[in-house]
């Protein structure tokens, strides 16, 4: 049996989220009659792009901006969650309960807050969204980075920011097993709508294996119905780099509005 890699790094918490991902994995390799081999020493970009990776799940926005025609997507999830469904998730933006600031524009001049500059649903999406109603090229009074999703609610609910975009999979996961983590907060609207963040291969994967894994990890969903209820995925749907070309023009359309950089 042949030995590969397989994580899925994206969405690790809450714990019962990680503890259903490793199921979910083992499965797949049960099907799929293949050894796991630890990735512990690898980074998530080096991971990425390991010739041994067999499956592991990227951001949308890096997949289009540093990783094109290096991997081979081999899907994306259909979440049916509270703010994920049919193949598509969006970022939701969140404020505490007790900001006065109502409607988007209120939020001008405000503290922002992103997980990354290269993350579609903390940057990407938000930038899209305030394009319009920013002012010579400047919305926020001051944007953090906080290297994730927590840590971006965490500094809303200490009054280190005002606004932050949190992917809506990240929010309906927290909502439901650690609610504490979204307390005091609310939503102030939706981003538009962005293809859930796709699964990624090796580029020298062909077609048929591209959907041999694909079923395999259909396969397993089928075989463990307690994954699905907590993952909230019913099927990996097929897609590819053309599903994910909506979020170049997202980022063109924030630039041609002369917001080419969130600030």
């Amino acid at each position: 049996m042949s030995e590969h890699y397989a994580e899925l790094l994206m969405y690790v918490a809450p714990e019962a989220v990680q503890q259903a991902n490793q199921q979910w994995l083992a499965r797949i390799f049960e099907r799929l009659n293949l050894i796991r081999r630890n990735a512990d020493h690898l980074d998530l970009h080096g991971l990425w792009l390991a010739p041994e990776l067999l499956v592991t799940q990227t951001c949308g926005y890096p997949l289009m901006t540093q990783l094109r025609g290096q991997v081979r997507v081999i899907g994306r999830p259909r979440y049916e969650l509270a703010h994920s469904s049919n193949g598509e998730h969006c970022s939701l933006l969140l404020t505490r309960d007790d900001n006065p600031r109502v409607a988007l524009a209120d939020f001008y001049n405000s503290r922002g807050v992103i997980n990354g500059y290269d993350s579609n649903s903390g940057m990407n999406l938000l930038r899209e969204r305030l394009a319009p109603l920013q002012r010579d090229g400047r919305f926020f009074a001051s944007v953090g980075s906080s290297g994730a999703h927590r840590e971006s609610l965490r500094w809303l609910r200490e009054n280190l920011a005002d606004l932050a975009a949190i992917d809506s999979v990240t929010y309906d996961y927290l909502a439901r097993f650690a609610p504490q983590e979204v307390a005091g907060l609310r939503i102030v609207t939706h981003s538009a709508p962005s293809p859930t963040l796709p699964y990624i291969g090796p580029l020298q994967l062909s077609d048929e294996q591209v959907l041999r894994i694909r079923e395999a990890m259909n396969l397993a969903l089928q075989d463990l119905p307690q994954v699905v209820e907590t993952l909230g995925i019913q099927e990996v749907l097929p897609a590819s780099e053309e599903n994910y070309q909506v979020l170049l023009a997202y980022q063109q359309h924030a630039a041609n509005t002369g917001y080419a950089d969130l600030r």
